[in-house]
C-alpha cells in the first residue's frame, strides 16, 4: 500500500509558528520560576538509617570485644 501524505497549507504553517512561539515563552517563564525556587530535599530518613547502622555496628563491635575476653 502506498504511503499517504498530507499537504500543509500556508495558513496552517503560520498558525504552527505562532503556537510554537507561545509555547516557547511559556516554557521560558516556567524554567525561570523553577530556577528561582530553592532545592531543599528532606533527608531525614537517611539520617535515621545511618544512626541505626552506626548503633548496630557499635553494638556488634562491643559484643565481639566482650566475647574475645571470655573465649581466651
Amino acid at each position: 500500500m502506498a504511503k499517504k501524505t498530507k499537504k500543509r497549507s500556508v495558513s496552517s504553517a503560520k498558525a504552527v509558528n505562532k503556537t510554537a512561539a507561545v509555547v516557547t515563552e511559556a516554557a521560558a517563564s516556567k524554567a525561570a520560576a523553577f530556577r528561582a525556587t530553592e532545592f531543599n530535599p528532606d533527608y531525614g530518613y537517611v539520617k535515621k538509617d545511618l544512626k541505626r547502622i552506626g548503633l548496630l555496628a557499635g553494638s556488634f563491635f562491643v559484643i565481639l570485644l566482650v566475647l574475645s575476653f571470655f573465649l581466651r
